[in-house]
């Protein structure tokens, strides 16, 4: 699911010998959630550690993080207290990220089922000007001794993090290894509420997979279906580029190397 505002870890040490409290990975993209009516407005400042690397355009991996987040929030709230587990992930831009300030997410469920439900998010950059549109599904997961408080007291208890301080691959501690792999570590400041790997971070090994094959471009879309948890790790994603269309396997290498996510992205032409 989506964020763990609720989880601050323990990682790493001060100087008098006593382990200094980590923020959530996710939490650090920094946006700030308010409930309007039945929608989740969220909205976040754009740091130059966001972008792909040699470029100004924010990550698509990133976007598809706070999709996770705004879409998990609100399915949690319909779920409660059952905790929701993300089934697909989809995120479409319109054209590569214009330059702003902040972006800003809006929310919606448009599917209330009874064993699935989805909901939708569009982005915009502070003048308003469209960027991407957003779709995910869940389903409750099936361990019922997981629970997630109500909406509300989950937004009374949530504050933005950030600003993001290192570039989003390094401080997520995912690795380009050779063209077209790259490896996601797992750590305790990456994890949701079900206590696997947080599905945006997914995104960006999928992400850099790609791009790790294709330098110079940055992600049109990318669409990620969830077929198992991701619990063990190191995660290791594997593209097969043709063109601008890919095909990325994310596995479990602590898990057998058991398929976790099947991805599909499309890319943007190189520019210049």
């Amino acid at each position: 699911m989506g964020d763990i505002e609720a989880h601050q870890r323990e990682a790493g040490t001060g100087a008098d010998g006593h382990a200094e409290p980590r923020t959530h990975i996710v939490s650090e993209l920094g946006m700030a959630v308010r409930l309007v009516g039945d929608e989740l407005h969220g909205s976040a400042p754009v740091v130059p550690e966001m972008y792909v690397p040699g470029t100004g355009f924010v990550r698509t991996s990133i976007l598809a993080t706070w999709a996770d987040v705004l879409a998990g929030m609100l399915i949690g709230g319909l779920l409660a207290p059952r905790v929701p587990v993300t089934l697909e992930l989809a995120v479409d831009l319109y054209g590569e990220p214009p330059a702003c300030a902040s972006l800003h997410g809006v929310g919606r469920i448009i599917k209330a089922g009874r064993s699935v439900a989805v909901a939708s998010v569009d982005f915009t950059t502070d003048g308003g000007e469209p960027v991407a549109m957003g779709t995910a599904s869940f389903m409750a997961a099936p361990d019922v001794t997981l629970t997630l408080p109500p909406l509300a007291t989950t937004l009374a208890g949530r504050h933005a993090g950030g600003p993001l301080t290192a570039p989003f691959a390094e401080r997520a501690g995912c690795e380009r290894r050779e063209p077209g792999v790259a490896v996601l570590a797992r750590s305790d400041d990456a994890l949701n509420a079900s206590h696997t790997i947080q599905g945006g971070l997914i995104a960006l090994a999928a992400e850099e997979a790609v791009l790790s094959r294709a330098p110079g471009t940055t992600l049109a879309s990318l669409a990620m279906r969830y077929l198992r948890p991701a619990r063990v790790g190191p995660l290791v994603a594997t593209a097969a580029v043709h063109g601008d269309l890919a095909r990325v396997d994310v596995r479990d290498a602590g898990s057998d190397g058991r398929l976790t996510v099947s991805a599909t992205t499309r890319t943007f032409p190189p520019r210049g």
